[in-house]
């Protein structure tokens, strides 16, 4: 297969660098510092098409496929991987739950707006005690006439506070049984619905994360999405292709920690030569660099996997599980050349580092991705 960038990829590249640069970069650590989530930035990248890279013209969004979407996600992320998941998070999960399993008219209200950035999406699935064992969650949907009543609360969800629409996760049937999940649309300000705290993280600051609470939040049926029931199978859908998501955005914050090393290891002179020039620098660059190329091709396999409708739950595990884990390891080895300058918040090392970690955690441990891929090969 030839993965080599297509125009459109090029172009996106490009621009995304452009804009990076100019919007992104010198506001970074500030954001990162302050846990700011810069909600206009994300509007201007609405305006870029950035926002519904998957969602098709005719909804307003850009029409592209997963190839360039992960480019869009891996240079965003090369230059801050908080706003780089803010993005994923929109695109693939709530937007894409949307696209896949919303009716005509729920796509025909929601869509363009998402892709133009007017609404931020939020997607909540995960719950205090529950994370991957979504079979046993605790917020409950109950059917009142032509009413559904909610009960219950998500945590670590990403735009919990400033998202204007949710699709969220909630159990219709009994605690541990097969399709006992359905979905459903909820609008910011329905009754019923608050927000608790924000989190306060070790990295992605950039990128709002907080609790959803409902109580006695009382919506009509038109919220729902598919079918009594069909919940789960939707959701495993879905992160499918927000496994591809979060290794594109490894992959962005490898890349980036790779490409400041390697510049600072020309740089850096030591004993009358640069660094880089040392075989223990030269070798640790060689191995990045090996790690970053098998993981982008896994996750370019998983992309072509997905724009032809083939099964990809496997690719997709596999690109996550490898892009997230090598991330922290470019990371790390970045911090490590930079010695006591990759310790220090002057340099970008540190922040790659304390990034890179969630891509192992979010959407899915590691070790869930394990369980994934075993399943699927012992079939």
């Amino acid at each position: 297969m030839d993965f080599s960038q297509n125009e459109n990829q090029k172009m996106i590249a490009q621009m995304v660098r452009d804009f990076g640069q100019k919007n992104i970069l010198p506001h970074r650590n500030h954001w990162d510092e302050k846990q700011i989530f810069p909600v206009e930035l994300f509007k201007k990248m609405g305006e870029l098409g950035l926002m519904g890279v998957l969602v098709p013209t005719e909804y307003g969004g850009s029409g592209f496929g997963y190839f360039e979407y992960v480019t869009a996600i891996t240079e965003i992320s090369k230059i801050c991987g908080g706003i780089g998941l803010s993005m994923a998070a929109h695109n693939s999960l709530c937007t894409n739950h949307i696209l896949y399993f919303g009716s005509e008219e729920q796509k025909q209200k929601y869509l363009p707006k998402l892709a133009s950035a007017e609404f931020i999406g939020a997607w909540g699935l995960t719950e205090p005690s529950t994370g991957s064992d979504a079979g046993n969650m605790r917020t409950t949907a109950v059917k009142d006439g032509d009413h559904w009543i909610i009960n219950g609360s998500k945590t670590f969800i990403t735009h919990g506070i400033s998202g204007d629409v949710v699709v969220l996760m909630t159990r219709t049937g009994k605690l541990g049984e097969k399709n006992n999940a359905t979905a459903f649309i909820i609008d910011k300000g329905t009754a019923g619905f608050t927000t608790g705290k924000k989190e306060d993280k070790l990295g992605m600051r950039a990128s709002e994360t907080a609790e959803l609470i409902f109580q006695d939040m009382r919506i009509p049926d038109s919220c729902r999405m598919g079918e009594v029931g069909s919940g789960f199978k939707q959701a495993l859908a879905i992160l499918d292709g927000g496994r591809i998501s979060i290794a594109s955005l490894g992959l962005g914050i490898a890349k980036g920690a790779y490409e400041a090393a390697l510049k600072y290891s020309k740089e850096r002179q030591q004993f009358g030569k640069s660094i880089s020039e040392f075989q223990a620098i030269a070798f640790k660059l060689a191995d990045m660099a090996t790690k970053i190329e098998a993981a982008e091709l896994l996750i370019m396999h998983a992309a072509y996997l997905k724009n032809e409708h083939l099964p990809v739950s496997k690719e997709s595990a596999m690109a996550k599980y490898y892009s997230s884990e090598i991330a922290v390891e470019v990371a790390n080895d970045g911090v490590q050349i930079f010695g006591g300058y990759g310790y220090i918040k002057d340099f970008p090392a540190e922040k790659y580092y304390r990034d890179a970690k969630l891509c192992t955690i979010g959407e899915g441990t590691s070790e869930i991705q394990k369980v994934v891929i075993s399943r699927e090969i012992l079939k």
